[in-house]
């Protein structure tokens, strides 16, 4: 290989790749839209009702993971499209264990944000039951 480009240059040529790779994802994947929207109220609510700092950082785990997970399945996605038109059992495969992988990732920020939500909309509720 020969020499590549390396310094500050690069380093925000990187960023500006990740940046539109993200922004791809947001664009066309309806679900990673759906995501960015329970996570943009989630964290609100957080910060609303003052969510112990140490949850509050499983909470932001959570969300980062079904992001990470979402991206990957679009890669994962992409690529297995572009070496295959037809259909193909194993294209099959690889695209249903990346899609595993966002549900998984989902099923897990759902647990914990009933962990962590639970008890502030426990007690609001039972204020306005009073």
């Amino acid at each position: 290989m020969g020499s590549e480009e390396v310094g500050p240059r690069r380093f925000f040529a990187s960023l500006r790749y990740a940046a539109e790779g993200i922004a791809y994802c947001i664009k066309t994947q309806r679900n990673m839209r759906i995501h960015l929207v329970v996570a943009i109220i989630v964290l609100l609510s957080g910060i609303l009702l003052k969510v112990v700092k140490t949850e509050f950082i499983m909470v932001l785990i959570s969300i980062s993971m079904v992001f990470i997970c979402e991206i990957i399945n679009t890669a994962v996605e992409r690529a297995v499209d572009t070496a295959t038109l037809e259909y193909h059992p194993i294209a099959k495969i690889a695209k249903d264990v990346a899609a595993g992988a966002v549900l998984v990732a989902a099923l897990n920020s759902v647990i914990v944000g009933l962990l962590v939500f639970g008890k502030y909309l426990s007690a609001i509720v039972l204020k306005l039951l009073e």
